[in-house]
């Protein structure tokens, strides 16, 4: 799903920010063929992938130097605290089509006495962005999701779907996103109430698709 979403955007001269569950080799080699540039998170489901760039942050090679930012928010009783590290060193060893730079991120967050901390690795195909601008973008993505993941959990009950067989989780998910981006583009906030009202007026719904004028 989400080729054929990305096939229908003017992508050219944009960056196009994805989790890892869209972190496939064709997807960043039509995204750039598109003439717009990719970071997308790595999880353990592309494994030599993440081997990799967790080892060199790991282990990094005599003499490498990470570019690196940090940068630290307090809102009320909550700091949180944001580093990213980026290297260009794998971009001659990995074959992934595109890459230029590799981050790993670490967001310390502190809370009423509790300390939460979590670590994740990230590609991009941009060539000169500096540390500072990833962060930039991965935070901003990190908004997104949560804001997505939210609305799906709660609102589209993703957690509770039983539907768990080879692709279907992944399909059902691309479409869970291109129905709330399509609802966002129309404007609506609320996606509860958006939801109830094209289930009371399937017209409008239909209508909203291009299924009729």
């Amino acid at each position: 799903m989400a080729p054929v979403v990305l096939a229908l955007l003017p992508l050219h001269g944009q960056i196009v920010t994805a989790d890892a569950l869209h972190c496939q080799p064709a997807l960043c080699r039509q995204i750039q063929a598109a003439g717009a540039d990719y970071l997308i998170i790595v999880k353990e489901n592309q494994p030599q992938l993440y081997a990799d760039i967790a080892l060199l942050f790991a282990q990094p090679p005599p003499g490498e130097h990470f570019a690196t930012i940090r940068r630290a928010d307090r809102h009320g009783d909550r700091t949180e605290v944001r580093q990213l590290w980026a290297s260009a060193a794998l971009t001659g060893y990995l074959t992934w089509p595109g890459v230029a730079q590799v981050c790993k991120v670490e967001r310390v967050v502190q809370r009423k006495g509790c300390r939460t901390q979590e670590v994740r690795y990230a590609i991009t195909s941009l060539a000169t962005a500096s540390a500072a601008r990833l962060l930039h973008l991965v935070r901003g993505h990190w908004g997104i999701e949560n804001r997505l993941h939210y609305v799906r959990d709660v609102t589209f009950g993703e957690d509770a779907s039983r539907i768990r067989t080879r692709s279907a989780p992944q399909v059902m998910a691309a479409l869970r996103n291109a129905v709330l981006g399509l609802l966002r583009q129309h404007g609506w906030e609320n996606i509860a109430a958006a939801l109830r009202h094209y289930a009371w007026q399937p017209t409008a719904a239909l209508r909203l698709l291009g299924l009729i004028p």
